[in-house]
């Protein structure tokens, strides 16, 4: 009898100790996904000539787990999408114009510097762009910060109809190498993402 109460005693101990370890696990998680808000704090489309351009800021911080791999020299993609809008009761909504900016940033432990590189298109028409700098702080700068990015042709837009625009960022999962994107899927610390949208107000830049 005395044996198989301390084994009952063991055993929900054993339990006990699992779920503390486990609320542990899911606090840690909320607290980690509660500091890695991601926010699009400026947001601004006007007319250039004949184009239309995105001005915008991003506020972020780079979660751990993101960190810890882009120090260990796994590439991290950022990845920007933007679409005009118009607005359409009877259908879906008509995509006027699209554009999309992918930034692959990566340390070089040799050169201890980090690389970024940046691919921007409005359709099938796009242009790369190297930069390195010297800390973390610097390139994450250059990503948070979007300014006078060409999204779409003046003439794709019709003025005199009802449109928005919507902007879309972050952190690309699917290309990570593999074994990433196995251990990514699910937990929200490798969440990095923010959307914004605005109606078209077709601004002249000042």
């Amino acid at each position: 009898m005395d044996s198989f109460t301390q084994y009952y005693k063991n055993v929900r101990f054993s339990v006990l100790l699992r779920l503390a370890l486990l609320c542990v696990v899911l606090c840690g998680s909320v607290w980690a996904s509660a500091e890695t808000v991601t926010e699009v704090t400026q947001f601004r489309v006007e007319r250039v000539d004949d184009e239309l351009q995105l001005s915008a800021q991003l506020q972020f911080e780079l979660p751990p787990v993101v960190e810890d791999a882009l120090e260990k020299g796994i590439p991290m993609v950022f990845v920007m999408d933007v679409e005009v809008l118009r607005d359409r009761w009877y259908w879906y909504d008509k995509q006027l114009a699209s554009a999309q900016r992918q930034m692959r940033l990566v340390y070089q432990p040799l050169a201890r510097r980090w690389r970024l590189n940046v691919g921007s298109g409005v359709g099938t028409v796009g242009l790369s762009l190297s930069q390195s700098f010297d800390t973390l702080a610097q390139a994450l700068a250059a990503i948070k910060r979007v300014a006078k990015w060409k999204i779409a042709d003046l003439q794709d837009i019709d003025s005199t109809q009802k449109a928005r625009v919507e902007f879309h960022f972050q952190l690309d999962l699917r290309q990570l190498p593999r074994p990433f994107q196995l251990g990514a899927v699910g937990p929200s610390e490798w969440d990095i993402s923010a959307t914004a949208r605005s109606p078209l107000s077709v601004e002249t830049a000042k």
